[in-house]
């Protein structure tokens, strides 16, 4: 059970054109919204502006929309969104859409209808992104139970309830998010979730060039299916305060341009933690691609440190050269504690794996002298990710699946 907290008035500016709805709608006007008799749901019909909180159930319906500021769900309510729906967002002021512990959201596309966030300036950190808080358990430095965001919200996370549920998401992008925040010590991801759950649903979601992470996890035990990350500044993927889902599969991440490590694992030096599982991983890195920062190290395909773990089987990684005097490689140990509670524990597993066009072959890195570096073998018979076409992978004709 969701807690209840803030129960704040809905704030939305909102416009439609009641002709294109196709559900009942009575003769009054509540906040701006339609409503359906006998409910409190508010409707947004094929156009508006979605702002400020929302504390009651909202359904989208498809249309162009705008998204104007931070937007927060919370008091219990459901955002619902249609397939089709597309929201332009707001870039002149911080801008994102949040899903606090005591909101859900309900965004189902389709592979030909997605749900779109996008920006007419199509500048990558043009924005926020989309954040979802939950309740399921979290460690934290020193193994704390709760944290603070880092997200620019500053609002604890961490909870008791591993199944806990904050929403479904399928067939949704996002695009050019990823926003540095101006205190120099906040940035958000273009999707970030904190201590979410096993009962949330996360299928054929999109990053899109944003200028941090692609997909952020804090802690939680949610799992995640038909990932694409393609072309964000920072890490393709990153977990940190021991997330632990165990049904994760299809991660693809194309870097290009700008990027740093296709992956970059941590348990905030936890090293009781649960080991997430990922079945069926494709890293590419096209030709040219470099770091955030000059001469930087990260350029490896996955890096360890900090006692992160994981399970990772079917493992396909392309394209990670090395640049100047910095090496890239398939796997990257940074710290002794970690190759020594997770590696030597068999909580870090990464096979099979082929690794081609890429320097540095059949050994792993390590950031120190380790005590016996692994070595292994491409193996033949690992093949890249599979996932469906359609419009959802996408962006102004380009097709980010081309390299699968």
């Amino acid at each position: 059970m969701k807690t209840k907290f803030l129960p704040i008035a809905l704030a939305l500016v909102l416009g439609f054109g009641v002709t294109s709805c196709t559900i009942e709608i009575n003769d009054g006007m509540e906040n701006g919204t339609a409503t359906t008799p006998g409910t409190t749901e508010s409707v947004l019909n094929g156009s508006g502006t979605l702002s400020g909180i929302i504390s009651k159930d909202l359904l989208i319906k498809k249309g162009n929309y705008t998204l104007d500021g931070v937007v927060k769900i919370t008091n219990g309510a459901t955002i619902t969104i249609e397939a089709g729906a597309i929201f332009n967002v707001v870039t002149n002021k911080t801008s994102a859409l949040v899903v606090l512990n005591d909101g859900l959201i309900n965004a189902q596309g389709t592979a030909s209808e997605p749900i779109v966030f996008t920006t007419s300036t199509k500048t990558p950190g043009d924005w926020g992104g989309i954040t979802l808080y939950g309740e399921a358990p979290i460690k934290a430095l020193n193994g704390n139970t709760t944290a603070i965001s880092e997200d620019g919200n500053a609002l604890s996370y961490g909870g008791t309830n591993a199944n806990d549920f904050s929403g479904t998401m399928k067939f949704v992008r996002v695009e050019y998010a990823g926003k540095k925040i101006g205190d120099g010590t906040s940035e958000t991801n273009t999707f970030t979730f904190y201590s979410v759950g096993a009962g949330t649903v996360l299928e054929n979601l999109v990053a899109y060039k944003g200028t941090d992470d692609g997909f952020e996890f804090f802690g939680g035990t949610v799992s995640a299916k038909n990932l694409v990350s393609y072309g964000n500044y920072d890490d393709s993927f990153d977990w940190q305060d021991a997330w632990s889902g165990q049904f994760n599969s299809n991660w693809y991440a194309y870097q290009v341009g700008t990027g740093n490590f296709g992956m970059e694992i941590e348990a905030s030096s936890n090293a009781d933690n649960t080991a997430p599982k990922i079945s069926n991983i494709t890293l590419i890195r096209a030709a040219g691609t470099n770091p955030e920062g000059a001469n930087s190290p990260e350029i490896s395909a996955i890096q360890f440190k900090k006692q992160g773990s994981g399970i990772f089987t079917n493992v396909y990684i392309s394209g990670y050269k090395n640049i100047g005097t910095q090496k890239a490689y398939s796997v990257l140990i940074q710290d002794a504690a970690t190759e020594t509670g997770q590696v030597n524990t068999n909580k870090i597993v990464v096979a099979p794996m082929t690794y081609l066009d890429s320097d540095n072959p059949l050994v792993w890195g390590y950031a120190y002298t380790p005590n016996g570096g692994k070595t292994f073998t491409n193996t033949a018979t690992v093949t890249k990710v599979s996932l469906p076409a359609g419009a959802w992978a996408t962006v102004d004709g380009v097709n980010l699946l081309s390299a699968l």
